[in-house]
């Protein structure tokens, strides 16, 4: 067994001297702005008038161009006020540059540079007006005559600085990019990284001045894989962090795969681009953009967007790819029609500019695998290691924590060796599935009590006799229910299930020792699963979408009504749908009103998709997995869930409950899109005398008291409000111009957030309040909550404190606990490996793990800070020694490799545990017996191996809770619920296919999708 991790991330030796650079830098030419903004703004509308100057795509083609230079952005206004606390930052500058490399921007190109940028400030089409013309040239000869000058500036320390009230580093925001970009340089300038059959050239990849850290991409390479050629090539990100409580700060190396586009689409001729959103190019010149200019070893990044005038694709004018095709290489820049319908002939090696697209799942399967499995990412970082700096070094690897093993709970699945053992513990699972329902029914009765077992009724809204007949026996499967419910003696007939009606419906009855089960089989009739159709006489096309959902929403409530469907009493229905694809174009997908029409009468809703040829899942093998996989999820919407038992005995408090705080935010493509936010809470009280089961509730704000966990559920509805305008989407058959959402300013952005916060803090305020009586762990999530409730960035936090509003930080309630969990979002937690006895290769080994790092002073810092990780599910079988890049010779004398494998990394979860009673006061455990703070964490990491679940989540148990129950908030967030094995289907098309984070992506919305276990480091895709 693996006995210790290693990490790729990096921090300044203990008491090493600091890592500097000397640079040469430019201030931002302040006195341009207001003639430039009237440029910007000449012959606009008095409201379309534009309050700051657009310098992101200046930014972006200057680090296109001059190869060797460092953008920053320009100061932005926060959202609070800076902390009195705060250090002073450094003065900061529009450009640095190292001050090894010469003549970085000659004068000569940046004059051509701020011609092209000065043409694309104006209106569209502008450029046509006489007038503007006149403005255009007199602001270019003014900014000509008044260009600024670099100065010297020697000695920036990149990897220290000064450190928080709570003890943990705080990087200047220039150390950002400066520290990460110095260290890319120096791996650029290793040898080549050398595999068997080729080696990697990597070259850098412009990064944004809000990027905050450098890329390398190698060269494309080519893979023969099922007789076809596809491209892909090798990433390397590296970024700059901070963790809790250390007062240095991290570099970070994160190796990923980043796919190219090859084969166009047989039908059109060309690649299956997205109508909505712009697909990302990477550019290569092989001569200068700019006459006199120095060569460029960097990509240049352009964007793709439907033009939908002529229903073609062009380049993107607002963007880099405006400015460069002004340039002298304009007569060699890629053809968009041709690169669509050649996509093959520009990767490579060639004349003029090199173009490569980025592949996105859209546009189908991918032959090439996604992600580095453990050894040979070791490898990849082994090499990229050389290039530290003195100073700087590996942090250190990481121990086994207590706790057997991997760390499970008292109550861990077993895992049955024989089919006897499976049968057995099959028997015990149902069994105890049957005696949690029960319960549960009790707890949402509120007639008296009567003598016999409870009754439960559960629905089934089918579509397909296929997926009708497979769920009927998947539901008594999952319950261990003998026979087929009565059907056989009642002697029922196919034409009974379809002509069965609301009120009239085909009941199967199972009678067991716990309880009455009732499914009611109703076809989903009268177009109730339909694509949503505007209503054609409604003005506006989000106000038409808008009515027709509404229109459905309400004809599910009557219906299912109609059928002794009770608001008051929460039922569920395993409801039957076409694959979202089906529905063209997306907002007329029919499960966004169908999920709030059930809630509306009182039914939760589960759904599985009919059958498709057309996404092999037609076979029975996949119907029954589907459908099983359903009900489990749809009976843990009704509270059935199992809680992982800790196996600390009395170093936690007696009764121990855990609750949980998740910030459901509106998706900006959604249907429920507001200008605001949702914080939900959930609670898992374990019940005493009944191991592994627990009371699972939810936090009505409005009644400011926990409620049953499906009660809570379909309270959520009432939130999900529907915002007409947000509804329109462009049509791909449309005509003209769609309605778009009206621009919101950054200063609309800032009141809106510090409205959002100050609603956070109360909301969290009313639940910290409620949790007074018995010992609780808050456990929270940094990359969801940190931007409304500020308190958990690290650069706030203190330990043993808590604050949520704008009072100061004050001590804990006696009986409260804080934990906050940190996952790759952002790249936050660090790539790992387990590491092997000399000549195995490197795994990925599940448990609890420890860190101790002592600081100069002697103090402890990594005593609060832990990391858990979890075995890999079944279905992602690879081999730790996976080899992507190696071509080789096999037996048959033909080049073979393992490129087409797709890898799968368990995330590093970050534990920090931010506040507990450690210093025996009035909270402590016992008198005498404070709290012990790795005892907290490691049942924070059990709380991941929940028992009814095949797979560990990637999310404790509490939090997976309270971020599932945005589907009820945010209903067409979740295209596939949660299986059985803990996995969305988002999440398992991710791990098959890769993940589509594009540069825009909301770090937070991706991260907020991941609840189940997540692959880390996998594709890097646009």
């Amino acid at each position: 067994m693996y006995q210790h991790i290693r990490r790729s991330a990096y921090h300044l030796a203990e008491g090493s001297e600091p890592w500097s650079e000397d640079y040469r830098a430019l201030a931002f030419p302040e006195h341009w702005h207001a003639g430039l903004l009237e440029l910007h703004n000449h012959g606009r509308e008095e409201e379309k008038r534009r309050p700051t100057l657009p310098t992101r795509r200046l930014d972006g083609v200057l680090q296109t161009l001059a190869p060797d230079v460092i953008v920053r952005p320009r100061p932005r206004v926060p959202v609070e006020p800076v902390p009195e606390q705060s250090p002073p930052a450094a003065e900061d500058f529009w450009m640095y540059v190292p001050a090894s490399a010469t003549d970085p921007l000659p004068e000569r190109s940046l004059r051509q540079l701020l011609d092209a940028w000065l043409r694309t400030l104006g209106p569209k089409g502008a450029g046509q007006n006489p007038e503007f013309r006149s403005v255009l040239l007199a602001s270019s000869t003014d900014l000509k005559r008044n260009l600024p000058e670099w100065q010297p500036v020697t000695g920036v320390e990149l990897l220290t600085g000064p450190v928080t009230p709570g003890g943990t580093a705080a990087p200047d925001p220039r150390q950002f990019q400066l520290a990460t970009d110095a260290l890319a340089r120096r791996i650029l300038s290793l040898d080549p990284y050398r595999f068997e059959g080729g080696e990697l050239h990597f070259r850098a990849v412009p990064r944004g001045p809000r990027d905050q850290g450098a890329e390398l991409m190698s060269q494309p390479l080519c893979r023969t894989v099922k007789r076809k050629e596809w491209w892909f090539s090798v990433v390397l990100n590296i970024s700059l962090h901070t963790a809790p409580f250390d007062a240095r700060p991290r570099l970070h190396l994160h190796w990923g795969v980043r796919r190219w586009a090859t084969h166009p689409r047989a039908t059109a001729k060309r690649l299956n681009l997205s109508y909505r959103e712009a697909t990302t190019v990477y550019l290569r010149p092989t001569i200068p953009w700019l006459p006199g200019a120095p060569a460029t070893e960097r990509y240049a990044l352009a964007r793709l967007r439907r033009d939908r005038a002529a229903d073609t694709f062009a380049w993107s004018e607002n963007d880099t790819a405006g400015i460069l095709r002004g340039l002298s290489l304009a007569g060699n820049f890629p053809d968009p029609e041709q690169l669509l319908a050649e996509p093959g002939s520009w990767i490579g090696e060639g004349g003029g500019v090199r173009a490569a697209v980025v592949h996105s799942t859209r546009m189908g399967k991918h032959e090439i695998g996604t992600g580095f499995m453990p050894n040979q990412r070791a490898q990849l970082t082994e090499w990229a290691e050389q290039a530290l700096p003195e100073p700087v070094v590996r942090v250190p690897d990481l121990k086994r924590g207590r706790g057997k093993g991997i760390g499970a709970p008292g109550n861990r699945r077993p895992k049955p060796r024989t089919d006897e053992a499976r049968k057995t513990e099959l028997l015990r699972e149902t069994q105890a599935r049957r005696a949690n329902l029960a319960a549960q029914a009790r707890i949402a009765d509120s007639a008296p009590h009567h003598s016999g077992p409870p009754l439960v009724e559960v629905r089934l809204l089918w579509q397909s006799p296929e997926v009708r007949k497979e769920a009927v026996a998947q539901f008594a499967h999952a319950l261990g229910l003998d026979g087929d419910g009565g059907a056989s003696a009642a002697a029922i007939t196919d034409r009974d299930f379809d002509e069965a009606r609301p009120g009239a419906p085909v009941v199967l009855e199972w009678q067991t020792e716990e309880l009455v089960l009732r499914l009611r089989c109703l076809p989903l009739a009268d177009g109730l699963g339909d694509r949503l159709v505007p209503d054609p006489t409604v003005k506006g096309k989000g106000a038409a979408l808008s009515a027709a959902i509404v229109e459905r929403r309400r004809a599910l409530d009557s219906w299912l009504r109609a059928d002794g469907a009770d608001p008051g009493r929460p039922e569920l229905a395993l409801v039957e749908i076409a694959h979202r694809s089906t529905f063209r174009p997306s907002t007329t997908d029919p499960k966004f009103a169908v999920r709030l029409g059930c809630a509306g009468a009182g039914v939760l809703t589960q759904f599985v998709v009919t059958p498709s040829t057309d996404r092999q899942i037609d076979n029975a093998d996949s119907i029954g997995h589907r459908t099983h996989s359903s009900w489990l999820d749809g009976l843990r919407q009704l509270g059935v869930r199992v809680l992982p038992q800790h196996t600390l005995g009395d170093d936690l408090p007696d009764g121990l409950q855990y609750a949980a705080v998740w910030m459901v935010k509106r998706r900006k493509d959604g249907p429920t899109r507001l200008p605001k936010h949702l914080p939900v809470a959930v609670l898992a009280t374990p019940l005493p005398h009944a191991t592994g089961q627990a009371a699972v509730r939810g936090w009505d704000d409005a009644a400011g008291e926990w409620v049953p966990y499906p009660r809570f559920l379909l309270g959520l509805v009432k939130q999900a409000e529907i915002d007409p305008e947000a509804c329109a989407e462009p049509d791909p058959q449309g005509d003209g111009p769609q309605p778009s959402a009206p621009r919101v300013t950054g200063k609309q952005w800032r009141t809106n957030l510090a409205q959002q916060r100050k609603e956070t803090a109360a909301f969290i305020q009313r639940v910290l309040h409620s949790l007074r009586d018995q010992p609780t762990v808050l456990i929270t999530h940094a990359q969801n909550s940190r931007l409304h409730w500020p308190w958990l960035q690290d650069g706030r936090i203190e330990r043993d404190l808590i604050r949520t509003g704008h009072a100061p930080a004050g001590r804990l309630d006696d009986e409260l606990r804080l934990v906050r969990v940190r996952g790759c979002g952002g790249r936050e937690s660090a790539q790992w490996w387990g590491l092997a006895d000399p000549g195995k290769p490197h795994g990925q080994p599940a448990g609890f793990w420890t860190e101790t790092m002592m600081s100069q002073s002697g103090a402890s810092s990594g005593d609060r800070i832990f990391y858990s990780t979890t075995e890999r599910p079944g279905t992602h079988a690879v081999s730790p020694a996976l080899d992507r890049l190696a071509t080789r010779v096999n037996a048959a004398g033909n080049l073979t490799s393992q490129a087409g494998t797709s890898a799968w990394n368990p995330t590093l979860l970050e534990i920090a545990v931010l506040g507990c009673h450690a210093n025996n006061d009035a909270g402590a455990l016992a008198p005498g017996r404070p709290d012990d703070a790795e005892a907290l964490a490691l049942t924070v990491h059990q709380l991941r191996q929940a028992p009814d679940y095949a797979a560990a989540l990637s999310l404790p148990l509490p939090l997976h809770l309270a971020g599932l129950a945005q589907a009820y908030v945010l209903p067409m967030l979740a295209e596939g619920d949660v299986n059985s094995a803990g996995v969305t289907a988002g999440a398992a098309a991710e791990q098959d296919q890769g993940r589509t984070t594009d540069n825009d992506s909301d770090p937070d919305l991706m991260d907020a999708a991941g609840l189940t276990t997540e692959p880390e480091g996998g594709d890097d895709e646009g």
